[in-house]
């Protein structure tokens, strides 16, 4: 599919959806604090710009702290596991059990511990961006080709040199892949950190800014802070999913 036809076909759905969401508010004159429309979304999105963009800061260092906490120390437990068959049998099932265990649960015992109201919320949002990263690198770090595992083994290759021309780029697509799904997740986790916290105040995040327009029955500005959220993530994606064209386009087919 050329490029032009997959950039014109979801703006092209887009601008139907919205289109037909502004026709539908104002025929049915549907009120603003039931259901705004997209052009009065956009309005308040201008107007209260000096609001919303320093919370959208707040929560981007959350969601970009959590990422990176969580791709560090996934990668390193991967390799961990990878070099030992019994770390990976005894601690694994514990990093299961921390993905299943609901964020919204434990979120309140996390603020509660943590003597930092910007530390509780950067570990909620990595306990749900950890796990991602952690098991598609484990996978692909022990999915390696076993005839080249063998040849390595053939030239006498030391495990230091297994790992690192071997293991790692092979493991390097799925560790990719892994980052673009924690991506998105460490949003996600960053956002219900905020609304379980209920921070308020200027150095608030999005979600703080979204509970008080519903409070406060300001509907077109929480829809204008959902749109940020939303356009956040977007922007996550594509930067990871730029990335790793970059890193693979070379030599892996994922690129």
């Amino acid at each position: 599919m050329s490029l032009p036809l997959r950039v014109m076909a979801p703006l092209l759905l887009g601008l139907l959806v919205l289109g037909g969401w502004e026709w539908g508010v104002r025929h049915y004159a549907i009120p603003p604090y039931l259901l705004p429309g997209p052009l009065l979304i956009a309005t308040t999105l201008w107007r209260d710009w000096g609001t919303l963009a320093p919370s959208l800061l707040v929560t981007m260092q959350i969601t970009f702290a959590a990422l990176f906490v969580a791709a560090t120390l996934g990668l390193a437990l991967a390799i961990l596991f990878a070099q030992s068959r019994v770390i990976e049998m005894s601690l694994y099932p514990y990093a299961v059990i921390l993905q299943v265990t609901p964020i919204v649960a434990i979120a309140p015992l996390i603020i509660v511990w943590a003597d930092n109201l910007w530390l509780a919320l950067l570990i909620c949002a990595w306990i749900v961006a950890f796990f991602p990263v952690l098991s598609n690198t484990t996978q692909g770090l022990n999915s390696v080709d076993p005839n080249l595992r063998d040849l390595f083994r053939l030239h006498r290759a030391s495990r230091w040199q297994v790992l690192r021309r071997l293991q790692l780029p092979s493991a390097l697509p799925y560790f990719l892949a892994g980052l673009r799904i924690s991506g998105g997740l460490s949003l996600i986790g960053a956002i219900v950190a905020e609304f379980v916290a209920g921070t308020g105040g200027s150095s608030s995040g999005l979600a703080s800014r979204i509970l008080e327009a519903g409070y406060q029955l300001q509907i077109p500005r929480m829809f204008a802070a959902l749109v940020m959220v939303s356009g956040f993530g977007i922007l996550i994606f594509g930067a990871l999913t730029l990335l790793s064209h970059l890193l693979l386009r070379r030599w892996h087919e994922g690129g």
